[in-house]
């Protein structure tokens, strides 16, 4: 009751606080509608992470390394009581805090896949590698407003590495996504065993869409032959060059490869200065030698919440033309909103109307559930 309690009276002063501050904002005329309806969600996970007994579901998996998992992930809507009211009034950036993740069951691996090969559908599973500075609690709640926010429901498959989910720990982070490898790439093949030839779409986001390209580089060499769906790099804190080196090995294995980019990404800003190199996923990078890539650039629409990198779960513009890329396999230069920039370059316009410019009715029909 006291731990229940001191959530509640928390996230009330963050929102208090976060609504002062934003009354001396001015709120950009390109604005987006507000989202809709946070909805609670049951989906399948693949961790590296240590059981640690806790009670809290929340808390069941740690950031130690451990031997591959499985199970499901429940999220639900928090019970606010008498401070649902300030729900509605809640900046986009804090939704996540409007989630509790009420149920973990853990299930062989096998048994999970069986599972999602019923749910996943014609178009096939999405597998989604999370970021740096992501505990279990946290990533399961991301997950939850990602799906939501593409349209992902019943294809999604979340690989949670063991992250340390503290903001000081970025190296670590890093040595444990070079650690966890191996399982990603061994997951990849047995989806596309599993469903078949082009039928596995993979997300990654930040430091986990480095996770992917590296993890890509395994399989085409393991699996020369192997044939993915869309490859999606959303954010990727990447070393620009090192992509580059790469992408023709593993370019090939993938019906398509998109890179999401942003110019006010200020994390990618930081990890660009301790590393020395630009990130894959700044803006401004001269991405004409990427052969094969739709590059998407996000600098002109209005940024959602204060870091400007998590705009794949709390921007609706990007998230609609996510729907079109992974429900309906439209190219950019087929996608409403996009005005090209470049040979393989695309940049996202603001106010990019709901089924505007697309054949793909039936797709867009769904971009208002």
């Amino acid at each position: 009751m006291k731990a229940a309690t001191f959530v509640l009276a928390r996230l009330a002063g963050v929102i208090l606080v976060s609504m002062a501050a934003l009354c001396g904002l001015a709120v950009p005329s390109t604005a987006q509608p507000a989202q809709t309806a946070i909805q609670g969600l049951e989906f399948p996970f693949v961790t590296l992470r240590n059981r640690t007994g806790a009670s809290d579901p929340a808390e069941a998996y740690g950031s130690k390394r451990s031997d591959p998992k499985a199970g499901t992930c429940g999220v639900a809507a928090r019970d606010l009581g008498v401070l649902s009211p300030l729900a509605d009034a809640t900046p986009t950036f804090l939704r996540e805090e409007l989630l509790r993740v009420q149920s973990v069951q853990e299930r062989e691996v096998a048994a999970v896949l069986d599972a999602l090969e019923q749910t996943a559908g014609p178009r096939g599973p999405v597998l989604y590698v999370h970021g740096y500075y992501i505990g279990f609690d946290k990533g399961c709640r991301r997950a939850t407003l990602l799906q939501q926010n593409a349209g992902l429901a019943g294809r999604f498959l979340w690989f949670s590495w063991p992250s340390d989910g503290a903001v000081a720990y970025y190296t670590h982070d890093e040595a444990d996504l070079y650690w966890s490898l191996p399982d990603l790439a061994d997951t990849i093949i047995e989806l596309e065993r599993r469903f078949g030839p082009a039928a596995v779409d993979v997300i990654g986001h930040s430091l986990g869409a480095r996770g992917v390209a590296l993890a890509l580089a395994e399989v085409a060499y393991r699996q020369p032959g192997i044939r993915l769906g869309h490859v999606v790099l959303l954010a990727p804190d990447m070393d620009f060059g090192i992509f580059a080196r790469l992408l023709p090995r593993i370019r090939p294995i993938a019906q398509s490869m998109t890179v999401y980019v942003a110019g006010t990404d200020r994390p990618l800003a930081l990890s660009a200065q301790i590393h020395g190199y630009p990130r894959l996923g700044e803006a401004g990078n001269d991405v004409s030698g990427l052969t094969g890539v739709e590059v998407i650039d996000l600098s002109d629409l209005p940024q959602e919440e204060p870091t400007g990198h998590l705009y794949h779960i709390y921007s609706r513009p990007v998230g609609d033309d996510l729907r079109r890329l992974l429900e309906a396999d439209m190219p950019a230069d087929a996608r409403p909103g996009l005005v090209a920039s470049g040979s393989n370059l695309w940049r996202l316009q603001p106010g990019a109307g709901v089924g505007v410019g697309t054949a793909a009715g039936s797709v867009d029909d769904k971009l208002d559930d």
